[in-house]
């Protein structure tokens, strides 16, 4: 009985630990939701990023996460992907208000041709500085 507790212990600190550091722990760059502060790169292909606390050095932070629309079966948009700029753009603006940070910049994230061939049609918008700089609070209208 006794190992049975133990073992459940070490499972529950396991679990709140997890919960506790979630935004101290590298993820999936396609699990992003907004509000999420992170380090983006500047590699073409991004699987994984750094989650950090808004109130600590990262240089990005989400601002939408949408889908592309397009339907299954469509051929892959590439260079069309740009044309998603303008709905990314107008997230940014609507997210951190109408006074932004000088050179604060938005990007996104879209799905690799062999993921979209599977569906995939996820965007991920962000704001960005023109360098990555590091940002040490949230860029969110009002939280500034």
């Amino acid at each position: 009985m006794a190992r049975l507790g133990i073992r459940l212990g070490i499972i529950a600190i396991v679990l709140v630990g997890g919960f506790i550091f979630r935004d101290r722990l590298s993820g999936n760059a396609g699990e992003l939701k907004v509000g999420d502060c992170f380090d983006d790169t500047t590699s073409a292909k991004v699987s994984d990023v750094q989650h950090h606390p808004c109130t600590e050095g990262h240089n990005a932070e989400v601002v939408l996460v949408g889908d592309y629309p397009a339907a299954n079966g469509a051929p892959y948009p590439s260079d069309a992907f740009d044309s998603y700029g303008d709905t990314c753009g107008n997230a940014a603006f609507a997210y951190v208000g109408s006074n932004p940070p000088a050179g604060l910049i938005y990007s996104f994230y879209y799905p690799l041709e062999e993921d979209w061939n599977k569906g995939e049609r996820k965007m991920i918008c962000y704001v960005t500085t023109e360098n990555l700089t590091t940002m040490t609070k949230s860029m969110k209208a009002g939280t500034q």
